[in-house]
């Protein structure tokens, strides 16, 4: 009898076994297709919870933190497939160009890619010129005001829903947009407050309102149809808070003093 039990147990074992590598393999073939796990990015010098930026000899962000960490569970190299803007990465996302991102999420968004746990909920809100005469919404949204955002990002549409008289325009680079605020040429711009705080830093004179017109809300996200793959993702999220994972990346990137906000 001990030689029967102890024969059915090892013959369990071994198709727990067989079984298990056959799951991974199929969760690898899902997320990670062409045997990377690609990360969707989007580039700003600010960097950010949601964007990262370039280094010397990579990328810094908490979506590359959160990309290599992810990728070394599945147990594959990671790849970054760069982006200008989240509207950019949202494009892309029935093209099969990258398995996972990092972005805000919204109505139109959810049409065109599963999401996972939320991570970060920030303010939007505009930054205004050097020397502007504007200090808050009312006198933001006038006739003439030129206010710039992100193209096709969820800030963009905010923005657009927000101001009834002043006229939004969307660029496809934050440095433009930069560039543009710096010169005078633009009005105002449109962003998380945590970015523009940033920006303000680097241009003197702008001015961050105080006023909040649209909360963001960003998240993990896989390609329509990944369902797998979302479980997966859902699952590396809700533990990366827990075990300090994602606290981590937040330290690592320039963000000590901002908390993880999951409501």
């Amino acid at each position: 009898m001990p030689t029967i039990l102890h024969s059915a147990l090892a013959g369990l074992v071994l198709a727990a076994a067989l079984a298990m590598p056959a799951l991974a393999d199929g969760l690898k073939d899902e997320i990670a297709p062409t045997g990377k796990l690609r990360v969707a990015i989007a580039i700003s010098p600010a960097g950010g919870a949601f964007w990262s930026t370039r280094t010397e000899a990579s990328f810094a962000g908490v979506p590359v933190d959160l990309g290599k960490e992810m990728a070394a569970q599945i147990g594959v190299p990671v790849e970054y497939v760069v982006h200008q803007n989240s509207g950019q990465i949202t494009d892309a996302a029935g093209k099969g160009t990258w398995d996972v991102t990092w972005l805000p999420k919204d109505p139109e968004r959810e049409s065109k890619m599963l999401f996972g746990p939320i991570y970060e909920v920030a303010d939007a809100t505009y930054i205004v010129k050097p020397g502007s005469s504007i200090t808050n919404f009312a006198t933001l949204d006038q006739p003439g005001i030129k206010v710039a955002a992100v193209n096709a990002t969820t800030t963009m549409r905010g923005a657009i829903a927000h101001l009834k008289n002043a006229k939004v325009t969307g660029y496809q680079t934050y440095d433009e947009i930069f560039g543009l605020l710096k010169s005078g040429e633009i009005d105002a711009f449109a962003l998380s407050r945590d970015q523009l705080n940033k920006m303000a830093q680097k241009i003197p004179g702008t001015r961050v309102l105080d006023e909040t017109f649209k909360k963001t809300v960003t998240a993990v996200a896989v390609p329509l149809g990944h369902n797998q793959a979302l479980t997966f993702v859902s699952k590396f999220m809700n533990e990366a808070v827990t075990n300090g994972t994602l606290r981590k990346a937040y330290d690592n990137n320039g963000l000590k003093d901002t908390p993880i906000r999951t409501e």
